[in-house]
């Protein structure tokens, strides 16, 4: 049996290991701290906008088994706020056993605590990875899903310093790129006043530190909005965001709440003695240990040079998927392009040509937008996502974005895909 290793067990590690075990490979999935998911285990916020198109694109292709997954554990559906339509909420304090149980039932070996710091590479290819405990992990195909977060050092120096963020480096060590191991050159993104990388979008409150009447709002709408005074506006903390679909006007001016489990604030932080002045707010404390108000997680410092199948320059059995693959923000595009490259991997386990997605599809369109944005100075200064900024406006202006189902199913049957991506490996 052909053997898949996925260094990185965030939504697109996921996704990956799930994909090439359904394909019929042997997989390990390794996780450098005791839960997999990843930045998703705060996340929760899946469908909004664009998303919901390539959700539906990737169900009708038939690589969205785990958007449906997190379907059936969603605590809002088709709700609305500030610049965003038809939103699903999951909730984050169970999603991450849910998923666990999928990998194990389909197959796949999860390691977790398991940080890998030594790659042997041999006349281009990844022969086996090493743990920092000495253990050796050896396969036919490699994807490295890492992610681009941390380590300490760089939020320390890029950032407003370690915010105890939910990668929690100070427990497990920092992130390690399996690409940069593997001795091919990242790519860092960018801010517009040229500083690197990107604040990561939002914090986490305790409901119960919050007003009765705010928490109720919240459990039934799903969304609460607030209006702060009008000295504490700060336009400025817009432009450090990773996820410049919540940079609007409206986040700047208002509190937006989402119950994802949690109070999901939508700020990279706010000083706590500034928002326990917001009514409803007084008694307002950030979830343990985040240190929410001084800041959050800083992003995009380690991107792999691929091409369109998800595949690494420079090594030939070597994969990507997730913020590795580009300056792409969510968990939607985590899982597709997690599931892109767990079937290129299995593909390629049996010499089987790479599934490359058509730009006549967002997913497709996507992949291939951000690694073409990305190779010019200023693509590098922007963050894509399907959910806002140039990303959507991008499957706006092509006609990409719809919400039609029918429109979607001719959509992808057009392509023949399904037929490929249903061939036995």
């Amino acid at each position: 049996m052909s053997k898949v290793v996925v260094v990185g067990g965030g939504w697109a590690g996921c996704a990956a290991a799930y994909m090439a075990a359904k394909k019929g490979c042997q997989v390990d999935l390794m996780e450098r701290t005791d839960m997999l998911l990843g930045t998703g285990l705060v996340g929760g916020i899946m469908r909004n906008n664009g998303r919901y198109t390539a959700t539906e694109e990737s169900i009708s292709l038939g690589i969205g088994n785990l958007f449906k997954v997190i379907d059936d554990h969603c605590l809002h559906t088709n709700i609305e706020f500030p610049g965003h339509k038809h939103a699903s909420l999951y909730n984050v304090a169970i999603m991450e056993p849910v998923i666990k149980k999928v990998l194990l039932d389909a197959g796949v070996a999860i390691h977790l605590q398991t940080c890998i710091n030594d790659v042997e590479v041999v006349n281009g290819k990844i022969k086996q990875i090493q743990s920092a405990d000495k253990r050796t992990f050896s396969g036919d195909v490699f994807i490295d899903t890492t992610g681009t977060a941390g380590p300490i050092k760089n939020c320390t120096k890029h950032g407003n310093g370690c915010a105890m963020c939910v990668l929690r480096c100070q427990s497990f060590g920092g992130r390690v790129s399996l690409t940069d191991k593997a001795g091919v050159k990242e790519m860092i993104g960018v801010r517009p006043d040229g500083s690197m990388g990107a604040m990561s979008g939002s914090c986490k409150l305790f409901k119960e530190s919050l007003a009765p009447h705010v928490v109720e709002e919240l459990d039934h709408n799903g969304v609460v909005v607030i209006s702060v005074p009008r000295d504490q506006i700060n336009t400025d903390k817009l432009s450090a965001k990773a996820c410049q679909q919540y940079a609007s006007q409206d986040y700047a001016e208002n509190i937006i709440l989402l119950n994802t489990g949690h109070a999901k604030l939508m700020s990279p932080c706010y000083p706590l003695e500034l928002l326990r002045l917001i009514p409803g707010m007084e008694n307002a404390r950030f979830e343990d240990p985040y240190a929410g108000g001084i800041g959050n997680s800083m992003r995009y410092f380690g991107m792999a040079p691929r091409d369109d199948a998800l595949k690494v320059e420079g090594v030939d059995n070597l994969y990507c998927a997730g913020e590795k693959a580009g300056l792409l923000v969510g968990h939607t595009e985590a899982i597709v392009t997690g599931s892109l490259a767990g079937l290129n991997a299995a593909r390629f386990t049996a010499d089987m040509e790479p599934v490359i997605f058509p730009d006549t599809l967002s997913v497709g369109s996507a992949v291939t937008y951000v690694r073409k944005e990305m190779q010019t100075e200023e693509g590098k200064l922007k963050k894509y996502t399907f959910s806002g900024a140039v990303l959507f406006e991008h499957m706006k202006e092509f006609g990409l974005y719809t919400t039609d189902l029918g429109e979607i199913k001719s959509r992808v049957e057009k392509t023949g895909l399904q037929e490929v991506i249903a061939e036995r490996i």
